[in-house]
């Protein structure tokens, strides 16, 4: 047994060498400034969409790898007892050896294909939040153009006073701020909508939005900012 737990300690340590899936080091798609947006704003832009996208995907590099290892120590501890079956104790460590070679191919294999879903998914969520941000995401302007000319034309979006005194109330009722809700946009409102944001994993811009306003709405009192004013 005891060269059998060497094997499968060798294998587990082979299939980490052999590929381990990793954090994304960044984005793999191209993404450039929208229209009269500074390059200050859209490296800020970027910096807040990277921590986005990385917390969508994060800690699955490390149970992809935890997998990996497990599948290289199963089946050198499998190979060890059919070799052992068949020819005692040479035939378990040449059975552990096989079964340590064949886990760390399992291993990487599947480390590889993780890494590609993971960068992926990445990816998806960086070019999301850029393009909410306003910036140019290739293939996503194309995929509207693309959209039937038949179509009914969307509902007008609520917007002026009457939705950034609807945001701040509800601002107000979480306690992210303290001012009357008088339907205008000035600093402390952005400031209180984009603390909102940051909290809730939101793209962070600090405008008023009808989506902004039914996740305000959505969430239940006492579940807001505990800043003090």
């Amino acid at each position: 047994m005891g060269n059998i737990s060497r094997f499968a300690m060798v294998g587990a340590v082979g299939a980490g060498l052999a590929g381990c899936a990793a954090p994304p080091m960044g984005p793999t798609v191209q993404v450039l400034p929208g229209n009269g947006k500074s390059f200050e704003a859209f490296t800020y832009d970027q910096a807040d969409c990277k921590n986005y996208a990385a917390s969508q995907v994060s800690g699955q590099a490390e149970a992809a790898n935890t997998q990996g290892i497990g599948a290289a120590a199963l089946t050198t501890v499998l190979g060890a007892g059919l070799g052992a079956a068949i020819g005692g104790g040479r035939g378990a460590a040449i059975g552990a050896g096989s079964g340590a070679v064949v886990g760390t191919g399992i291993g990487a294999s599947g480390s590889s294909r993780a890494q590609y879903s993971i960068q992926v998914q990445y990816n998806n969520a960086f070019s999301q939040c850029m393009y909410a941000k306003g910036n140019q995401v290739p293939g996503y302007q194309a995929m509207i153009s693309q959209t039937p000319a038949n179509l009914p034309p969307p509902p007008p979006v609520a917007s002026g006073p009457g939705l950034v005194a609807a945001v701040q109330t509800e601002l107000n009722r979480l306690n992210y701020m303290r001012a009357p809700a008088d339907g205008v946009l000035g600093q402390q409102t952005s400031s209180a909508i984009a603390s909102f944001e940051r909290s809730n994993g939101l793209p962070v811009d600090g405008v008023p939005s009808p989506q902004l306003l039914a996740r305000l709405q959505a969430t239940p009192t006492g579940a807001g900012s505990t800043a003090s004013y």
